[in-house]
């Protein structure tokens, strides 16, 4: 059984979403980010960067792992799923996920902060974030638009861009123009286990922030 520390966020859904594909038995332990729950000691004991998601796989001794990359690889290596076993097949997989790690993730989530929830309008720091998402998606474009998959077969590395990509409205990112990846966009959307894996942790009507949550997030965002 895996423990899975997690909330609503495209990191979050990571690994909810591989873990309904991979058909693994896993409980949910829902953490509020906006009550500041993730930094008390008892997560930090298992994450000590205080960040979601993290796991716990009872089955190997209580072994925790945190940053969402690294367990897609712990999850994949597990179960011999989503993941090639050959070098070459690997590393393609390897690059693509450090592709969201290193730039999706971080670019689209710098563009969430400016464009949404900070509390000033910093148009230079919007347009400078927003511009390198949308360059990062044609990346994805030139990778898509002759391939169905980013790394050969449906692997970790979809579903850690498909994670991000699928919000790109929330960074005030637009798709249009980039025929693949709306392809690859509506496909993964379209997969049972990835329905699945977005409800997780449940989300109730209150959990949506006020305009007071939001900005305070924000602030909280800048100060790490």
């Amino acid at each position: 059984m895996i423990d899975l520390y997690t909330w609503n966020t495209p990191n979050g859904h990571k690994v909810s979403v591989a873990l309904e594909e991979l058909g693994l038995p896993y409980t949910v332990q829902a953490l509020d980010i906006s009550t500041g729950v993730q930094k008390e000691p008892a997560f930090l004991a298992i994450n000590p960067n205080g960040r979601i998601p993290a796991i716990v796989d009872r089955a190997e001794g209580d072994f925790a792992v945190f940053e969402s990359g690294a367990i897609l690889v712990y999850l994949a290596e597990k179960t011999g799923q989503l993941m090639p076993t050959d070098a070459k097949g690997r590393s393609r997989v390897m690059q693509w996920l450090m592709f969201q790690m290193g730039g999706v993730g971080p670019m689209q989530g710098q563009a969430n902060v400016f464009y949404r929830y900070f509390p000033e309008k910093l148009q230079p720091a919007i347009d400078r974030y927003q511009n390198e998402t949308r360059r990062l998606y044609t990346v994805l474009e030139r990778q898509l638009k002759d391939h169905e998959y980013l790394a050969g077969d449906y692997s970790i590395a979809d579903i850690a861009n498909w994670a991000w990509v699928r919000i790109h409205d929330w960074a005030g990112v637009s798709v249009d123009g980039l025929p693949g990846v709306q392809r690859w966009l509506a496909a993964i959307e379209a997969r049972p286990a990835a329905k699945r894996g977005l409800d997780v942790p449940a989300r109730k009507q209150e959990d949506a922030p006020t305009e007071a949550q939001a900005v305070a997030f924000a602030r909280s965002l800048l100060q790490r």
